[in-house]
């Protein structure tokens, strides 16, 4: 309802895209970041305490259930967190630091529990960076999973089912803007299909770097308190705990983001192909080959009442520039720290959500353009009659491999600058020194059956 939009946010994200967004909020905002930070200090504590070497007693099994269900934390405990680091909670003295305002609750949880004993091992070893490049791992991790893969993957499904319905729907072709030879909307779709798809299933495989290795990546800390036990060992089988991530057992303080820039990357590429399918259907429905369904009720003008948009389409390219240009900057940012850290790549991180946001809903207009367009097949057939001189190709082909001289430059001669008619072209054919039945075969190419395997292709894998 419009009454509960955010009329004062600072971006559409939070008020007018608000409503379409509230799925990736819950997994890439300032309470997932929490959680998260939850999630990494509660599984470290329990694997310390089950670390041969470690001076920890072992966990009861109600003591593990304790710290597997803590990291879920409410709405209230969020703000606890947040009121903690900004103006300290009873006993507890303002932080001025995030990570630190997370450990600072956890252990008041803990003193609770029969795990108080045990407080002075949370957060042991760590530098905030250990929390912080985890947990923003797991949100970039589930952000991806939770919204934006199901998101393209739904665009796929579309481009592959219209792919399909119109894999023998004659389009004609334009390269540098021009008419050219014939091809099929169902292969226009399917090219965008595959492109999209590559970079899906990239984003599918791909593992994001994380890092537990102290203040400056050497086991400082942790070294020093217990020499013996392989910390490598320990960091790698904690890291890789988490699906998805990898461990990376060479940094300073903090964990290079190459790997995030690398997700980024592909993303922006996946978003740069949809750009170019958007402004693609744009020209087809301005060429009026693809038609739109006029919604009732529906405003297209504030003056002009015929006015059908392709709003939905524009709005998506809009989105879809600030996402990139987001990702762009997080891709050159973020691998780019001076000497072992410094504290640039903090603000920038908080933004992750925002680049996605752009992303996401880019991708559901996306899927309500879709909904609303069909090819034109008859204006497509029209256009099509009115270009007879896109068959010179394969007509000079043809001639060339009958070893007739200098068929490109006879019809290059014929057609190139010049108005041709169905009729014309006839003539043109009859007018050859040809055999009868290479005279036939040119005959029978059309501007609609000139289309090569472009029905066949359309069809994809199947």
């Amino acid at each position: 309802m419009p009454e509960s939009r955010n009329i004062n946010a600072l971006s559409p994200l939070d008020g007018r895209y608000a409503a379409k967004l509230t799925g990736l909020g819950r997994l890439s905002g300032e309470g997932a970041l929490a959680r998260r930070r939850a999630l990494v200090e509660c599984r470290y504590l329990a694997r310390l305490c089950a670390a041969p070497g470690v001076k920890a007693r072992r966990l009861t099994a109600k003591e593990k259930a304790i710290l597997e269900k803590l990291p879920q934390l409410s709405d209230a405990d969020v703000l606890k967190i947040i009121t903690i680091e900004e103006e300290g909670l009873g006993p507890i003295p303002a932080t001025r630091h995030d990570v630190k305002a997370v450990e600072y609750f956890l252990k008041e949880k803990l003193r609770r529990t029969s795990l108080k004993d045990l407080t002075e091992l949370v957060h042991f070893g760590l530098t905030s960076e250990d929390v912080n490049n985890i947990s923003y791992a797991l949100l970039l991790r589930d952000s991806l999973r939770g919204e934006l893969l199901p998101a393209l993957e739904e665009i796929l499904a579309a481009l592959d089912g219209l792919a399909v319905k119109y894999a023998a729907a004659p389009l004609l072709a334009r390269t540098h803007g021009q008419p050219a030879v014939p091809t099929t909307f169902g292969k226009e779709f399917r090219v965008f299909h595959a492109r999209l798809a590559r970079q899906v299933r990239q984003l599918k495989e791909l593992k994001i770097c994380a890092k537990l290795n102290g203040a400056s990546g050497n086991y400082n800390a942790h070294a020093a308190a217990y020499p013996r036990v392989n910390w490598e060992k320990f960091s790698r089988g904690f890291v890789e705990s988490f699906d998805g991530l990898e461990f990376n057992p060479y940094t300073t303080q903090i964990e290079p983001h190459d790997a995030y820039a690398e997700l980024f990357d592909n993303l922006r590429r996946a978003n740069t192909i949809l750009l170019a399918f958007c402004q693609d259907m744009w020209r087809y429905i301005s060429a009026g080959l693809v038609k739109q369904q006029a919604v009732a009720g529906e405003v297209g003008s504030s003056t002009m009442p015929q006015k059908v948009n392709p709003i939905h389409f524009e709005n998506a390219e809009g989105n879809i520039g600030l996402a990139n240009a987001l990702l762009g900057f997080f891709s050159a940012k973020l691998p780019v720290s001076r000497l072992q850290r410094d504290l640039s790549d903090s603000t920038v991180e908080r933004n992750f959500g925002t680049a996605f946001g752009h992303s996401l809903a880019a991708y559901r207009s996306i899927m309500t353009g879709l909904g609303r367009v069909s090819p034109d097949e008859a204006a497509a057939r029209g256009e099509l009659e009115l270009h007879p001189e896109v068959l010179a190709e394969g007509i000079q082909t043809i001639l060339r491999r009958e070893n007739e001289s200098g068929p490109y430059e006879l019809l290059s001669k014929f057609t190139r600058g010049r108005y041709v008619t169905a009729a014309g072209l006839r003539e043109f054919i009859d007018g050859l020194e040809l055999k009868p039945g290479i005279k036939s075969e040119l005959r029978r190419l059309t501007t609609l059956n000139y289309t090569g395997l472009a029905a066949k292709l359309a069809k994809g894998r199947r």
